[in-house]
């Protein structure tokens, strides 16, 4: 027996529906006049239960608990960047854009990686901070598009001036020709950020760009950053291994010591890569004068300068070093059957 049921009494006429009990053995029943009728249990009999109302009750008094919604499966993209005609040759470039280049002494810059190719790159961004990098930035760029990477000011350009950029080229869902991963360091030149002519017209950008190739045409581009450290330890590492070679002398029979000097670039130096005449020259001259400097007060010093006929401008350079600053000194042409017309002999006075 439950509220709401219908009962009958067993020991009078009437009977109703359950209300309510009072205690364990005595049951409240509403008759048909809307009267609680206390009734001991055992003299009702239930002649129907209310499961609708019993139903509802539930239903109102125990919400069904709401499910969370399925996942949706996500779509997948059937996007393929076009491929473009010649685009399997690997052409990626970094690039650095003004916000405002009629303010260029002031404005920002934003940083692009430009991938002009039909290859996918996985990619790295870094700048060097003394002998460990910082990732600037990281990812992936799709083919023929440019990927902006950061914004930065002119207060950080020092933390620039040594950065690297790293590649892996793939395809996806289509064979390819396996390309060779990338890993390029550069100079950036600071002071071209402070100068309006540096930054140029390009088919990447509409506004004028600074832009440093990676890789040109399947080719890692070769431009290294040296350190300043580096550069002074190999010129030092340099020296030490010409000392052999900055002088030969030859005893001749008289007794008098002759020392031959031999100016000929090949003989001073390993490697003139990256040299102009002009460097050159004056190494050369520099080698005479120091040679000049130790013995001119060796008075009836004979030393023999071997710098070759070529076209003739070592030797007037040599020839107009000693009138300005050895004017006391004679000079004259090396004997031509030891030095043809090459060699330049100076007495010291």
């Amino acid at each position: 027996m439950k509220i709401g049921d219908k009962v009958r009494f067993l020991s009078e006429v009437g009977g109703g529906i359950v209300k309510g009990f009072r205690g364990k053995d005595t049951v409240l029943v509403e008759d048909a006049d809307g009267f609680d009728i206390p009734m001991p249990a055992r003299e009702c009999v239930v002649i129907d239960t209310d499961d609708y109302n019993m139903k509802h009750k539930s239903t109102v008094s125990s919400p069904k608990a709401v499910e969370p919604p399925k996942p949706v499966k996500p779509e997948i993209s059937t996007f393929r960047p076009s491929e473009v005609r010649g685009g399997d040759t690997l052409n990626v470039c970094l690039a650095f854009v003004p916000d405002d280049v009629k303010a260029i002494s002031q404005t920002p810059f934003e940083a692009y990686l430009v991938n002009d190719s039909n290859y996918y790159l996985y990619y790295t961004y870094l700048s060097a901070e003394g002998k460990a990098w910082k990732n600037r930035s990281h990812g992936l760029i799709e083919p023929n598009t440019k990927l902006y990477l950061e914004s930065f000011a002119k207060d950080v350009l020092n933390e620039m001036e040594h950065v690297a950029v790293q590649l892996i080229p793939f395809k996806e869902d289509r064979t390819f020709a396996l390309k060779p991963s990338v890993s390029v360091e550069l100079r950036i030149d600071t002071v071209k950020f402070y100068k309006l002519h540096t930054f140029r017209d390009s088919d990447f950008f509409e506004e004028p760009a600074l832009i440093y190739p990676i890789v040109t045409n399947d080719v890692s581009v070769k431009q290294v950053f040296v350190a300043a450290e580096e550069i002074q330890t190999a010129l030092l590492q340099k020296k030490e291994v010409e000392k052999p070679r900055s002088q030969s002398i030859v005893k001749r029979g008289g007794g008098n010591e002759i020392l031959e000097i031999d100016l000929h670039i090949s003989e001073l130096l390993d490697d003139t890569k990256g040299m102009a005449n002009a460097d050159i020259l004056r190494y050369q001259l520099d080698k005479f004068n120091e040679v000049m400097e130790k013995y001119k007060t060796k008075r009836e010093q004979k030393i023999v300068f071997i710098h070759g006929k070529g076209d003739g401008v070592l030797r007037k350079a040599l020839l107009e070093e000693l009138r300005k600053k050895y004017g006391t000194c004679k000079s004259q042409d090396a004997s031509f059957q030891e030095y043809g017309f090459g060699a330049t002999m100076v007495t010291i006075k």
